[in-house]
């Protein structure tokens, strides 16, 4: 496997694999049964083991750019409520009111100075305090120290939102990303770019087979024939693995005008997609001109259902140099190209994949060498729940 190589290095190294019609590959095939993707145990130790205990990307920081702004979500142990402060700085809570309970906001993204419980009108600050309890001359006497919102670890970097869903745990985003990885999203400079879009969506299907769609180069020619197959090669990948983390180069079939021809010192960047797979649930991908953010998240109870979100971060309009027509209208049809393959492609055939995973009698699968990420994903997940 490649590590450690500069950007044109390592595309040169995914050209010669497809030239010799191969891959990098893991170390050996690796079993594993169907219950990983069933079994309500096992789920309930991901929840608390793995998004407990590690932080995760929740949005990007433009979606809430200024202060006041919020954004709400389901995370797997909490419903959360993520909000912009004074200071410029982002912090996270429990979206619920320390009266009786009440979800605190229901919309999923807004603008408002003072959060009011729609019950009884309990309201708190942006900073999570408790500003007022509804008349409490008869209420009685309430410790308003204590009874402010409960509060996440939260952390903006490299552009992103993270957060460990857990009040009792700590956050460390560098830590956590390790000194390669960490440096590879610094050196893409993603606070730089915009969100142009965000959307969300409800599956019935486990959040590892959703993420292990989306690691896999396997499957392109397959599921994909009539689009992605049409760009990008089949089961080529030029791999790195930091560990808890990885990323790989898959050509585009536009550099097969090199197959037979030395590039030279050609920058050969268009002529590729780059995939980062952040653990424990996050697809990055690189394109030439964009990037594209895939998220999966496992369902607060049921391990057949799971939240994918995807996000488009692009350069903002003041840096693009386009009009403004021009701007909306090119990462528009971006932004439908990849729904239109997630929806009408990858989530239908991942719907059948969890129906067959609910199979008593599923019998054991197989990794094949040549899924590489699917490995690490696997590989580290397991170390997680193991600790």
């Amino acid at each position: 496997m490649t590590t450690s190589l500069p950007r044109q290095d390592r595309i040169r190294r995914a050209l010669e694999l497809l030239r010799n019609e191969t891959t990098d590959k893991f170390d050996d095939i690796v079993g594993f049964t169907a219950d990983e993707f069933t079994d309500p145990v096992l789920a309930q130790r991901e929840r608390d083991l793995i998004f407990g205990r590690v932080p995760s990307i929740v949005a990007h920081g433009s979606e809430i750019a200024r202060p006041y702004e919020f954004l709400t979500l389901a995370m797997p142990r909490n419903q959360v409520i993520v909000i912009r402060q004074t200071d410029g700085s982002v912090k996270a809570f429990v979206n619920l009111c320390r009266h009786r309970g009440a979800l605190l906001e229901e919309k999923e993204k807004g603008r408002c100075r003072v959060l009011s419980c729609p019950y009884h009108r309990w309201s708190y600050d942006p900073d999570g305090s408790l500003r007022m309890v509804t008349r409490d001359n008869t209420f009685g006497e309430v410790d308003r120290s204590a009874h402010g919102l409960v509060e996440l670890p939260c952390e903006e970097r490299h552009g992103f939102i993270w957060l460990v869903d857990n009040a009792n745990a700590e956050i460390d985003v560098a830590g956590w990303l390790g000194p390669e990885m960490d440096r590879i999203l610094a050196d893409y400079h993603l606070d730089d770019l915009v969100c142009f879009r965000a959307a969300g969506f409800d599956e019935p299907t486990n959040w590892k087979i959703m993420q292990d769609a989306f690691l896999d180069g396997y499957h392109i020619q397959y599921a994909h024939p009539n689009t992605a197959a049409k760009v990008i090669h089949t089961n080529v990948m030029a791999f790195e693995d930091f560990g808890r983390h990885c990323r790989f180069i898959a050509p585009r079939k536009s550099i097969d005008r090199w197959l037979e021809e030395d590039p030279g010192d050609t920058n050969l960047d268009p002529y590729v997609t780059e995939t980062h797979f952040l653990l424990p649930n996050s697809t990055l991908l690189r394109q030439p001109d964009h990037f594209q953010l895939l998220t999966f998240r496992p369902h607060p109870t049921d391990p057949t259902r799971s939240r994918m979100e995807q996000r488009l971060m692009v350069p903002r309009l003041a840096d693009s140099g386009m009009a403004e027509d021009h701007w909306n209208n090119r990462w528009e049809k971006n932004w439908n190209i990849l729904l239109a393959v997630l929806h009408n492609e990858d989530f239908p055939m991942l719907r059948n994949s969890q129906r067959g995973m609910g199979s008593a009698d599923a019998g054991d699968m197989v990794l094949g060498r040549n899924e590489v990420a699917n490995h690490v994903f696997r590989r580290e997940t397991k170390k997680l729940l193991a600790e």
